[in-house]
């Protein structure tokens, strides 16, 4: 009975957390925050794409021949949980200067700084 009234009680702040967060993120300040945020992730990535290049061929020959050891030396940021691969090896530094470099979903060339998540 008392597993059965903890897990009723954790279901209902899940549903409460999930509630305030759907809220906060359907507030038209934050819809505008994430555009610009999207829009100068999506400038930077085309500027970046020259040099990108090399690293997303080396990633693309990896996923075609299913080289699981080169694949597990990329970058794992906030990435492909996010709809984001980061074509950069493993431990590199990210900056304003450098950022993680790869593609979105959309396989649009994306660059973007930092590692919280950004499932908006």
């Amino acid at each position: 009975m008392q597993d059965s009234v903890q897990r009723h009680a954790r279901t209902r702040a899940f549903a409460e957390a999930e509630d305030v967060i759907s809220a906060v993120l359907s507030d038209p300040g934050v819809q505008a925050a994430r555009n610009r945020v999207e829009a100068a992730e999506t400038e930077l990535g085309m500027e970046l794409c020259a040099r990108r290049q090399p690293f997303q061929d080396r990633y693309d020959q990896a996923v075609a021949e299913g080289d699981t050891a080169r694949l597990a030396g990329h970058c794992a940021g906030k990435h492909g949980r996010w709809g984001r691969i980061c074509v950069l090896p493993d431990g590199h530094e990210t900056s304003m200067e450098e950022p993680h470099w790869g593609h979105n979903s959309e396989g649009r060339p994306i660059a973007w700084v930092g590692s919280a998540p950004d499932d908006w």
